[in-house]
């Protein structure tokens, strides 16, 4: 009986969260960085970099509550 729950849940679920817009992705890399602080370099002299994809999330206008004087 709980299973038939869970499952009738779960596609009433589905549903809501495909209308949802998918969040804007960016690329950000960052140098590497060797024990003394200095960047790495590769065989050709360029430095080696950490990339990561990550969600640009939108900032709200107005929500701010304005400080009382």
């Amino acid at each position: 009986m709980k299973n038939i729950l869970f499952v009738a849940g779960l596609a009433l679920c589905v549903p809501v969260m495909a209308d949802q817009a998918p969040h804007e992705t960016k690329k950000v890399c960052v140098d590497v960085k060797d024990k003394e602080g200095k960047p790495v370099k590769d065989a050709k002299g360029n430095t080696k970099q950490t990339c990561k994809t990550v969600k640009e999330h939108q900032k709200l206008d107005g929500t701010r509550v304005p400080e009382k004087k």
